[in-house]
């Protein structure tokens, strides 16, 4: 039997394997996953999981069940493009046929000393769970910092007021404010909401070194104290893809051509945080990409010359606690009930599959 490997079971190689097995596999060709955990963390809503918010088991979506897909287990720890075979630890190398490396992201702490060992991630579910604790265990009136102003901050400290109102939240960027990207309306309404429930933002702050409960800013000589502190400030690929000697783009994630593949390897296609995409890494572009590597596979195995289009993002939305949100779709800002209405009806859509 020819194998079609799947390495991540996240967003992007969820919707490769659920797209191939809507369709028609060749009789002589099994889908085969492989993944750390037994079921899809939804990686978008991990802020929620941090603050206590939302339980676990509401973030996690079963795998397909299947006769022609085989789960499979275990960390990846290299591939060897050239034999065509992937190691996993403890376990015999797996060969394929064909590879999808949808393995995601990890933190991107900048060369900033002490920033991996001083502070929390949300960028796996292991993590977000320690994270959890670590948030749970600040005592009342204690003092959280969310290092980067970004969509993913933003969520962690709106989710973690409405959570605990008791602690001091502040949110530090290097930039001059929060949601830098944003148009300013939208950067405005979500200020005044931070504003409005007491969530420090401080900006202009250039972080040099961490230590335990106290940050250091290259533009001041006072130090930041904190009791506990996340980290949102920055992503890269995995380990494993920043180990491959292949071109990459400024960000480290590597070149792919039209159809999402290697250009010195066409049997490999990189799907989601790892490939060099022309907007940022998102789960929707992650999802548009393994729809795209289903549709090459298709027309691939049925003899024809695939013809894709180019993937269309429809927009972001953010939440800000359970109530309020705000959202972009083109050029339309949303603000209040309505996107966060519509953040959670996504929410849903992802986890049915539908959509």
């Amino acid at each position: 039997m020819k194998r079609f490997v799947i390495l991540g079971g996240g967003y992007g190689g969820l919707t490769v394997a659920h797209s191939l097995l809507e369709g028609e596999l060749p009789d002589d060709t099994v889908v085969v996953l492989i993944d750390r955990m037994p079921y899809q963390g939804l990686k978008t809503e991990y802020y929620a999981l941090v603050a206590g918010t939302s339980p676990e088991i509401d973030l996690r979506v079963a795998f397909p069940s299947d006769p022609r897909l085989i789960v499979t287990y275990g960390e990846v720890t290299d591939i060897d493009l050239d034999e065509k075979h992937i190691v996993l630890a403890g376990q015999e190398p797996l060969s394929y046929d064909w590879l999808v490396v949808a393995l995601g992201c990890t933190d991107k702490y900048h060369g900033i000393e002490g920033a991996e060992l001083y502070s929390h991630s949300i960028q796996t579910m292991s993590a977000s769970r320690k994270t959890y604790m670590a948030l749970n265990d600040v005592k009342p009136y204690g003092q959280v910092s969310i290092v980067g102003g970004g969509l993913s901050g933003v969520e962690v400290a709106a989710e973690l007021r409405e959570s605990r109102p008791d602690l001091n939240i502040r949110i530090i960027d290097r930039g001059p404010s929060i949601l830098s990207a944003f148009p300013v309306k939208l950067k405005e309404y979500v200020s005044s909401w931070f504003i409005e429930h007491e969530v420090e933002m401080r900006g202009h702050v250039s972080l040099h070194k961490l230590e335990d409960g106290v940050l250091y800013d290259a533009n001041s000589t006072s130090p930041i104290l904190s009791d506990a502190t996340v980290w949102t400030a920055g992503i890269q690929p995995v380990p494993l893809v920043q180990r491959m000697n292949l071109p990459k783009d400024n960000q480290g994630r590597l070149i792919i051509n039209e159809y999402h593949q290697l250009p010195d390897y066409n049997d490999v296609f990189i799907v989601g945080d790892c490939a060099s995409l022309p907007f940022s890494p998102s789960a929707q572009a992650a999802e548009g990409q393994g729809k795209q590597v289903a549709e090459v596979m298709q027309a691939t195995w049925s003899g024809k010359t695939p013809k894709l289009g180019k993937i269309k993002l429809k927009g972001t939305l953010g939440s800000l606690g359970k109530k309020d949100g705000f959202g972009l779709m083109g050029r339309t800002t949303m603000m209040g009930r309505v996107p966060r209405l519509v953040k959670s009806g996504v929410l849903w859509m992802s986890k049915h599959h539908f959509g």
